[in-house]
């Protein structure tokens, strides 16, 4: 009913990248104001919500303590059941909102700064780990590298715009060799990255940055691709979904459609203000979570490290 965020882009843009302490204290300073705004573009009152819902992990434990205290105070005095939701849930329930056939069974790929991982979702919606990232995420490589070509914070995005009119066969990086079949590796390709970087710099060479750019989002965006078309095929799923800020990358969206086209698999991408972090994604989790019974009490507690194989305590 109403999707309201606060950026702190701006904010943490001084320091080149998220300094947590001021992440923490941004948020305290916007929750009230950020509640009250949802409220009124909603137009309902706190008398009209059946639940409240927090993330619970994983994240920067300031950030989420910040959250999980206001929504134990906040369901506490309005006596109303308390969700806790699972930080990477929530953006594979981002796909839920954007689309109404959005239906399990299917195979996602969740792909943002923190994260890189493939999952099925089964028809009770309950999510299961197939492969997960051995090292950096993605976004945290595009990033990386971002910052190493002179980009501004956030890098990613700044990445994958410059890389739009760059030569993406100018530069050849390694591709990720891992053992499992849909697990990642990002930190090799982020070294080579780096080291062709100082090389050419020690050689007084001029880097063609735009090409540069284009190259390297070309290799990490084919090593999200191969894995999650393979993992598609493997299980004969009619369906694949992307979820997390990553999914926003221009190309990761064109190439995961062409080769869902030529295979016949259904594709479900958020818009981008979806694939990013958001509360709505955090309710359609909730509301999930609420129908199986997963109330958390006012024991509730931030865990920065929680994993996505993790169960809530009560789930059955």
């Amino acid at each position: 009913m109403s999707s309201e965020i606060a950026s702190q882009i701006g904010v943490h843009a001084e320091y080149g990248g998220v300094v947590p302490e001021i992440a923490s204290r941004e948020h305290v300073g916007a929750i009230d104001c950020l509640v009250d705004r949802a409220y009124e573009r909603a137009g309902v009152t706190p008398n009209d919500i059946d639940a409240v819902a927090v993330t619970r992990g994983p994240g920067l434990v300031g950030a989420l303590l910040t959250g999980v205290s206001w929504a134990k105070a906040y369901a506490w005095s309005l006596g109303l059941p308390l969700i806790p939701v699972n930080h990477i849930e929530g953006h594979v329930c981002a796909n839920y909102i954007a689309f109404d056939d959005c239906d399990p069974p299917f195979v996602c790929l969740i792909a943002s700064g923190g994260h890189t991982a493939l999952v099925s979702v089964g028809e009770d919606r309950a999510i299961e780990v197939l492969g997960e990232t051995l090292d950096d995420s993605a976004g945290e490589a595009l990033d990386k590298v971002a910052r190493i070509l002179g980009y501004p914070y956030p890098g990613g995005p700044r990445l994958d715009e410059a890389a739009e009119a760059g030569d993406d066969s100018a530069f050849a990086f390694p591709k990720p060799k891992v053992e499992g079949r849909y697990d990642f590796s990002f930190s090799g390709l982020k070294t080579s990255a780096v080291s062709l970087l100082d090389r050419m710099a020690r050689r007084g060479e001029e880097v063609r940055v735009r090409d540069f750019a284009a190259s390297f989002r070309k290799a990490v965006i084919g090593a999200l691709v191969e894995k999650a078309m393979a993992c598609a095929s493997d299980r004969g799923s009619r369906g694949l979904a992307l979820a997390g800020g990553v999914a926003a990358n221009r190309l990761l969206r064109a190439e995961t459609g062409r080769a869902c086209s030529d295979a016949g698999i259904r594709l479900w991408v958020p818009p981008p203000p979806l694939c990013t972090d958001n509360a709505a994604m955090i309710g359609g989790a909730a509301f999930y979570g609420l129908l199986r019974g997963d109330i958390a009490d006012m024991s509730l507690n931030a865990e920065p490290s929680l994993s996505l194989r993790a169960r809530f305590p009560n789930v059955p």
